[in-house]
């Protein structure tokens, strides 16, 4: 299936910070976001966040799969990891939405990131864009919207849920640095 994507079109676009206290240096988002248990991502947006697992695509690319509410859309998201390391990763996602009007696609690019502000005080920077597939503007169109409709309805959706994720991502990710941490000093 060949999905043409509408970068020069904007569904959405979040960029939201928290901050947290734990080592830089045993920070490590890419291998967080590879042994992310599903529990856990639940907890990071409750009620909205529903599954996540890991796997690789047919090239061996790794994939972070996410069942997330956004909105009144189901979002099934297909993650290719463009940059992992560990204090920054860019996922990259064909998705498919579910709404109450049926199914299409979205481009979902969301970028996960860590700055040291002094010592252990880190800031995490979490930013998802959304852009539309050709499927999605056909989809609109056959259900009465206008690209400017929907693109507002996205980005009140995509940004209030960022805004309740943003910070449980930040302490998860604090959480799974401190612990790598504690091993560390045992060792």
């Amino acid at each position: 299936m060949s999905v043409i994507v509408r970068d020069d079109l904007v569904l959405s676009h979040a960029v939201v910070t928290a901050d947290v206290t734990a080592p830089f240096e045993h920070v490590d988002i890419e291998q967080w976001l590879k042994t992310l248990p599903t529990h856990e991502y639940q907890r990071c947006a409750p009620g909205d966040h529903k599954a996540a697992g890991y796997t690789v695509d047919d090239d061996g690319t790794p994939m972070s799969i996410n069942v997330e509410m956004i909105g009144s859309g189901l979002v099934i998201q297909q993650y290719r990891y463009e940059v992992a390391s560990p204090h920054y990763c860019k996922m990259v996602s064909i998705s498919d939405v579910y709404s109450p009007a049926g199914w299409t696609t979205t481009q979902v690019i969301w970028e996960l990131g860590i700055e040291q502000l002094e010592g252990d005080q880190l800031r995490y920077v979490n930013t998802v864009t959304s852009h539309p597939t050709e499927d999605f503007l056909k989809f609109i169109i056959g259900s009465g919207q206008t690209f400017e409709d929907a693109a507002a309805a996205r980005q009140h959706a995509s940004g209030a849920h960022c805004e309740v994720e943003t910070p449980h991502y930040a302490q998860s990710i604090a959480a799974f640095a401190n612990a790598r941490a504690a091993e560390a000093a045992k060792a």
